[in-house]
């Protein structure tokens, strides 16, 4: 989800499946006033979800922003023929320790 879409994400909230985990932080004045003013311009959200939709935006924005680094394995071919290369950057290490810890963090809630 990008950040600009969140205004329609928040319009019509949808659950996800939510950790145990809990994470704390300190905020720098200005962010805080910003997640104040966000949470009196949406009243029916809590901060606690203002916050937890930020960073998956940005989560989703930063790793769909790692440059794409062509291995020298071919993977596939494009619809000319081409052939695609194996992406040897930080998406594919990112990508698969997200599973790893997706799969820890679900294992820890059944």
């Amino acid at each position: 989800m990008k950040v600009n879409e969140l205004m329609q994400h928040w319009a019509s909230e949808f659950g996800a499946e939510l950790t145990e985990e809990s994470y704390s932080l300190p905020l720098s004045v200005n962010d805080a006033a910003r997640i104040e003013a966000l949470a009196e311009m949406f009243p029916s959200m809590s901060k606690e979800q203002i916050l937890r939709d930020l960073i998956s935006a940005a989560l989703d924005d930063m790793a769909s922003g790692f440059p794409y680094i062509a291995g020298d394995k071919v993977v596939a071919e494009d619809e000319d023929g081409f052939p695609l290369y194996e992406d040897i950057g930080l998406t594919p290490r990112f990508l698969e320790l997200a599973r790893k810890y997706r799969e820890v963090l679900s294992e820890d809630r059944h």
